[in-house]
């Protein structure tokens, strides 16, 4: 499995919204200039965000994006699957139930079922909190004497 550009830059996008959450609403200029990411890619982001109500948007003078919910409720999963689509590891387990018609007899299978579960399991054990309360941590610990 790789994470393509738009997953990985969606992340980005919304893990600086968390940051500045207490900000009000973000300009997409501002974001794009702190992530080094072009502005143009990212307004070809926002509409799968927005469909999905994933942010709140505002026109205008005061206008950006914000997070339709606190940090701690999205995870990595559900932002990579948004952008993603899927996230499994072989097209076969794309659909539930396995619609292959080798699905009976393939001594694969259950290799894949595995590491999807394992792949699911951690990206859905993070969340954007998560994320900044590590990087918090991180940056605490980084002092010199």
């Amino acid at each position: 499995m790789k994470i393509s550009t738009k997953g990985r830059y969606a992340l980005r996008f919304l893990l600086d919204l968390a940051e500045h959450q207490s900000d009000g609403f973000i300009a997409l200029k501002d974001v794009a200039e702190r992530q080094n990411i072009s502005k143009k890619y990212l307004e070809q982001i926002i509409p799968i965000l927005n469909k999905s109500d994933v942010l709140n948007a505002n026109r205008g003078y005061q206008g950006g994006y914000r997070l339709a919910k606190t940090p701690d409720k999205y995870t990595v999963g559900d932002i990579l699957r948004l952008t993603e689509g899927s996230i499994a590891p072989v097209a076969c387990l794309d659909c539930n139930p396995i619609q292959c018609e080798r699905c009976d007899d393939c001594l694969t299978l259950p290799v894949w079922q595995g590491l999807y579960k394992a792949i699911t399991d951690y990206l859905d054990s993070i969340t954007l909190q998560d994320i900044i309360d590590r990087n918090a941590g991180m940056i605490a610990n980084d002092y010199v004497i």
